[in-house]
């Protein structure tokens, strides 16, 4: 009778121990994550997965995993898709999607908040001037907002890639 006492304290002591080891690692992931973000975003050097996009006229769409935005430098990679109204044909080949590779003609970043950063990048290609608006939470956590001269805006959820997810 005594050692089921004592082996119920020892299992809830267990638990204890091994409860606050989970929680110690979930704070040393989440302090990884927010200086993998914050390096990211000061380096400009990062990849943002895409998990949905919410068009004006067509509302909220989960992607497939293809679709990103990088972000090296000053150098912008966009494959994103695209659905909407665009209010001007294309005079070069119309692309499909906002697909492009190109230098941003202007990259601010802000810090509005405490766990945000945004990043407002201007480009122009040779079909359109874009401006994309990136908010990147410590969390990993990205949206972006794209607005265009000829195009209907549209907004994309995602989170950043670090290597070690590459």
């Amino acid at each position: 009778m005594w050692y089921e006492k004592n082996l119920f304290v020892f299992a809830v002591a267990i638990i204890a121990i091994l409860s606050c080891a989970t929680q110690q690692e979930r704070v040393e992931r989440k302090e990884l994550m927010r200086k993998t973000v914050r390096e990211a975003v000061s380096k400009r050097d990062m990849r943002i997965e895409i998990l949905s996009m919410n068009a004006m006229r067509y509302g909220n769409r989960n992607v497939g995993a293809d679709f990103f935005l990088e972000v090296h430098g000053d150098s912008v990679r966009s494959y994103l898709p695209y659905l909407g109204v665009a209010h001007q044909a294309p005079m070069m080949s119309p692309g499909i999607g906002l697909n492009f590779d190109t230098r941003a003609i202007s990259i601010k970043e802000s810090h509005p908040k405490v766990d945000l950063s945004r990043l407002e990048i201007d480009l122009r290609t040779s079909e359109d001037r874009y401006f994309y608006a990136v908010e990147l939470y410590d969390s990993g956590k990205a949206y972006i907002h794209v607005s265009s001269q000829n195009r209907d805006p549209i907004s994309f959820d995602g989170e950043l890639v670090t290597i070690s997810d590459k």
